[in-house]
């Protein structure tokens, strides 16, 4: 009987992954390996309590934005243009398009990076460029339901940052004390990577991402519709997205988690405390944690790559797209959708052109964090209004609870970000 009961959860869990597994994993991307492994060599244990504490408000900012998709039937950015001023619509667009650029370029450059060390061979440019045009052919070339299925399978690489701790001798008592109480100073440096690492973690870009997929699964499915229009699924899909979110938020912190512990028991232990892009980390983990966990962190960097970096340019696509009221979505092809697809290669195209001019990407990750964890702000108080507006929603507006949750998430996000700016 409890087996019994155990299988038919687990099988449906597995059923509801989807858009918040994929953009839990995204999550997870080059930019963000590397602004947790600095977190976790320059300042060890003390900054782990970052990821438990930012946990419930991620799940809770990704399911106002599921919501919103999924009961609209429109992205997250064809909503702000129906219920709000074009002016508010174009910023918003505009920094979200600066921010994912720049991320694009360093996850590209980081890949890049990873597949020299692991090979030994060729230069990192050229495995950029051939790592962009991947991602540029997977994303035009694929039909969308295999496309997502192929992404819910790159979500295992990022485990390797889990398999990579338990190869190496860590304190776990230690890690656990400190998680709940560390010794953490307020500087400069310290706040602005805690707003580093709350912007990478509670990223602008992930919350078009997610929107949109629930409008994808919609279109996937012919059953399925909007649920001011089809109120009767409500239950049944409100219960899916919870699943979905708790999930892939959970698994997305599990792994940044592991990601910031791997390299405080090692890099940091080891004073090796200058960290600037993922592959570093992984090369400085060779002669400190084995080759075996050098090997592990470097292929899940070229991993999480593969599935961050289509995430991060569609959800440009989705933002622009919806802003001037073009056809967009992966399930339709390039002739179906041809300015949607185009903006997809121009915002790869323009991450790969930055990795050979002489602006260096990888340096501008930690200040790439800042940005978003800035910028986040205002598009969480829009996304929270979008979300309690009954124009918009009808009768699936957020309940009390969810609120509370919502904007605690924003005075959060929005506390580190005036303690930074105040500091700086």
């Amino acid at each position: 009987m409890i087996f019994s009961l155990h299988t038919r959860f687990f099988n449906q869990a597995l059923k509801a992954l989807g858009p918040g597994l994929v953009t839990g994993a995204a999550d997870d991307d080059p930019s963000g390996i590397a602004t947790y492994s600095q977190a976790g060599a320059r300042f060890g244990f003390n900054t782990l309590w970052t990821l438990v504490l930012t946990f419930p408000f991620m799940v809770g900012i990704q399911l106002v934005s599921a919501r919103i998709g999924r009961v609209t039937g429109r992205g997250l950015a064809a909503n702000i243009a129906h219920a709000y001023s074009p002016s508010l619509l174009y910023l918003v667009v505009l920094l979200l398009l600066i921010a994912n650029v720049i991320n694009i370029a360093a996850d590209i450059a980081a890949m890049g990076e990873a597949m020299r060390l692991v090979t030994g061979l060729g230069s990192a440019h050229y495995y950029s460029l051939g790592m962009g045009v991947l991602c540029m052919a997977l994303q035009v070339f694929l039909p969308y339901r295999i496309y997502v299925r192929y992404l819910k399978w790159l979500t295992l690489g990022l485990l390797a940052y889990v398999a990579a701790v338990f190869a190496i001798d860590t304190p776990w008592i230690e890690v656990a004390k400190r998680t709940v109480w560390p010794h953490f100073t307020f500087t400069p440096a310290s706040l602005g990577m805690v707003v580093a690492i709350f912007g990478t973690t509670i990223s602008p870009y992930l919350f078009f991402w997610q929107a949109s997929q629930e409008v994808e699964e919609i279109r996937a499915d012919d059953a399925a519709g909007a649920l001011r229009k089809q109120p009767a699924d409500a239950p049944a899909q409100i219960r899916r997205m919870k699943i979905d979110t708790v999930l892939g938020m959970g698994f997305s912190n599990l792994v940044a988690f592991f990601i910031m512990l791997t390299t405080a028991v090692t890099l940091g232990a080891h004073g090796i405390t200058n960290i600037e892009s993922s592959a570093q980390a992984a090369e400085a983990l060779r002669p400190v944690a084995g080759e075996f966990a050098f090997v592990l962190f470097a292929s899940g960097i070229i991993g999480t790559g593969m599935l961050a970096v289509p995430v991060l340019a569609g959800s440009a696509a989705y933002a622009v797209t919806e802003c001037f009221k073009w056809r967009n979505g992966l399930d339709r092809n390039f002739l179906q959708a041809r300015r949607f697809y185009l903006i997809i290669l121009l915002a790869t195209a323009g991450g790969i052109t930055l990795n050979f001019t002489p602006i260096d990407p990888l340096k501008a990750l930690i200040w790439s964090a800042q940005i978003n964890g800035v910028i986040a702000v205002p598009i969480m108080v829009v996304m929270m209004m979008l979300a309690q507006n009954r124009r918009v929603m009808g009768e699936f507006t957020l309940s009390a609870r969810h609120r509370v949750l919502g904007w605690l998430g924003v005075a959060l996000m929005a506390a580190a970000a005036v303690a930074m700016l105040t500091t700086m």
